[in-house]
């Protein structure tokens, strides 16, 4: 009768503990968990021909490899870029001044985030990224039609940046906060430039620029270059807006095994060619702007 009376507060006990718990609190789900569970739970945003919408994309396709090689099923959760870092880690998060403000709690739905994610400081507060699955850099965009004049190349990427700035003046600026579209990132403010900050997704700022929502957006590398392939002769890249920027997964921080197995599955994908074949069949232009691109990888 003791030993029961002492199951039965050990399980009162840790019944009232759960019930305390945060809603979005979420129990380590590492590596060992994940293939108990027999599912890897891939959050991703609908970005550029990362995560296309309709079933495939280049992070899909990666994301896909990486469950068989664990030997669990893969399944797609959708998710968007004011989520997506809540869906994984169980805390809804923005930047602040350079920092981080936890906004609320929310449900964990996935275990990895894979859809051109870039790697920013604030962003490493909260979560782990993978090594580089890109290469990106944030350019400014206008209409073909519109007077601004692209820079031109200087051969230092921080004179290119400097003179990009001066075209802002007195500029109505699409921007996205929260993302690598933020213009806090870049000191946007300081160059006299109107920002917007858009509320509706990544992929609807070309659309929106073209339907005369202000006169210039900044887009990243991946999602200029379908841009320019999907509305060719419509826009026109002026120069860059940052330096050289990695995108990569995302892991939470208490999933270093999962992380690290990832790692090892992208490098072994980089030596046997599988990686490189992803890549050029979602951005076979990609060689075009970043000829070393796997060289360096």
């Amino acid at each position: 009768m003791a030993s029961h009376r002492k199951a039965l507060l050990v399980g009162m006990l840790f019944s009232i503990i759960v019930l305390l718990l945060p809603r979005g609190t979420a129990w380590s789900q590492d590596l060992e968990d994940i293939k108990a569970r027999g599912v890897l739970r891939h959050l991703g945003v609908p970005y550029a021909n990362f995560v296309t919408g309709s079933g495939d994309g280049m992070e899909v396709e990666l994301v896909r490899l990486f469950a068989e090689r664990l030997g669990v099923k893969y399944e797609y959760v959708r998710t968007d870029w004011d989520d997506c870092i809540g869906d994984l880690t169980g805390k809804k998060v923005r930047s602040k001044a350079g920092g981080i403000e936890v906004v609320a709690d929310a449900p964990v739905r996935g275990d990895m985030i894979a859809n051109g994610m870039t790697v920013l400081p604030w962003r490493e507060q909260v979560i782990d990224f993978s090594a580089p699955v890109f290469r990106s850099q944030v350019w400014l965009v206008a209409r073909a039609d519109s007077p601004i004049r692209p820079i031109r190349p200087s051969g230092s990427i921080d004179k290119d940046i400097a003179a990009v700035r001066q075209l802002l003046r007195d500029r109505s600026l699409l921007c996205k906060a929260n993302t690598c579209l933020d213009p806090t990132l870049y000191e946007l403010d300081k160059t006299g430039a109107r920002t917007l900050l858009y509320p509706g997704p990544l992929n609807e700022l070309v659309p929106a620029l073209l339907n005369r929502k202000a006169e210039l957006t900044i887009l990243d590398v991946p999602d200029a270059l379908v841009a320019l392939q999907k509305w060719p002769g419509k826009i026109k890249v002026l120069g860059p807006v940052s330096g050289m920027q990695d995108m990569a997964a995302a892991f939470r921080k208490d999933s270093p095994k999962l992380r690290a197995a990832f790692n090892a599955f992208l490098a072994e994908s980089k030596k046997n060619g599988t990686f490189p074949a992803i890549v050029r069949k979602y951005y076979p232009y990609l060689l075009d702007y970043y000829p070393r691109f796997f060289q360096e990888r």
